[in-house]
């Protein structure tokens, strides 16, 4: 069967001297083992590989996997920062860089857009020339700079992506305080921090009723949801004791969680289990997390082919396609 990664990345040469220039809080140092690592001030965010540069690595890697089609798109820390021009200027460059490759490989290759979040007017011709050039969907960190994604401000960019009826790929970054909380050490900031990041995005926007306000979303959360499966009880406790005149949602928080879709990144085959058995097989994706040093390429092929064959093939290709315009 065909196998469609939702969640991989790429980065340019030129995005990664404009955050080296320009970065602001954001800079490169290097790791004990040798490597260049992005941190935002002392809480590290991402270490760039050479897959992040090289598609010709890329569908190489594909092609042992077995997997077909990439949608690939930027990471962390994304293009929210050094001021609007610099911003807008990453995002256009990124975004002409991975619709060349969808040019160049047709076959294996499509992408989300990065958008300049923190200049509304910017980010909405942003996405109007992506979408001309290509884009099937559109990649958001689950803040931007801090912010939450469900602040007044961000309004007019989801209007438009709900006109647009967008898939949306939500993808964690450094959770705010992450330094007080001292998340840089043992790398904490990506096994606990970026969860509490999805996690606490998807809970706002529920709570909030932003499902409702933009029903034509197909939001994405990253990492098999980070720890919503687990609080499914918790949200439904919490709502049925909520004063009524502070409640915004129509429905149980647990219906919102099956209106959302997930990838299938775990790591180990029992989250992924648990992750189907609250929100159905039909609302989780297949993805890898490639080329990051923590991608999981053959976990997510072995954790899904471990599934009966149905949801398998549910999760590598046919659910994708309900919502990607392939």
């Amino acid at each position: 069967m065909p196998v469609i990664d939702v969640h991989t990345h790429m980065f340019t040469r030129r995005w990664m001297e404009l955050l080296r220039e320009k970065g602001g809080i954001y800079t490169l140092k290097t790791r004990p083992d040798g490597q260049q690592e992005i941190f935002r001030g002392a809480t590290p965010v991402a270490i760039p590989q050479p897959g992040h540069f090289d598609y010709e690595l890329r569908l190489g890697a594909m092609d042992k996997a077995g997997i077909d089609l990439a949608t690939v798109s930027l990471t962390c820390p994304n293009v929210y920062w050094g001021g609007e021009e610099v911003s807008a200027e990453a995002a256009r460059q990124s975004n002409n860089s991975m619709a060349e490759a969808q040019h160049k490989y047709p076959e294996r290759i499509r992408w989300f857009t990065s958008l300049p979040w923190e200049y509304p007017a910017r980010a909405i011709e942003e996405l109007k020339r992506s979408c001309d050039k290509g884009a099937i969907g559109v990649m958001v960190l689950a803040n931007i700079a801090g912010r939450s994604l469900t602040d007044p401000f961000f309004a007019p960019i989801w209007a438009e992506i709900d006109r647009r009826a967008l898939p949306v790929l939500v993808h964690p970054t450094d959770l705010p305080g992450a330094d007080l909380m001292d998340m840089g050490q043992y790398d904490l900031s990506w096994s606990v921090g970026f969860i509490a990041d999805t996690t606490l995005a998807f809970t706002r926007m529920i709570f909030d009723g932003f499902l409702d306000l933009y029903p034509n979303l197909k939001l994405i959360a990253s990492h098999g949801g980070g720890a919503l499966p687990y609080l499914v009880g918790r949200f439904d406790k919490g709502d049925e004791v909520e004063i009524r005149s502070r409640r915004k949602i129509k429905t149980k928080p647990s219906e919102y969680l099956r209106r959302i879709w997930y990838d299938c990144i775990t790591y180990h085959p029992e989250p992924l289990r648990f992750l189907i058995s609250i929100v159905g097989h039909d609302r989780v994706l297949f993805g890898t997390d490639y080329p990051h040093q923590v991608h999981d390429m053959l976990g997510s092929m072995a954790n899904t082919a471990a599934l009966p064959a149905g949801q398998c093939q549910a999760i590598r290709e046919a659910n994708t396609r309900k919502i990607f315009p392939l």
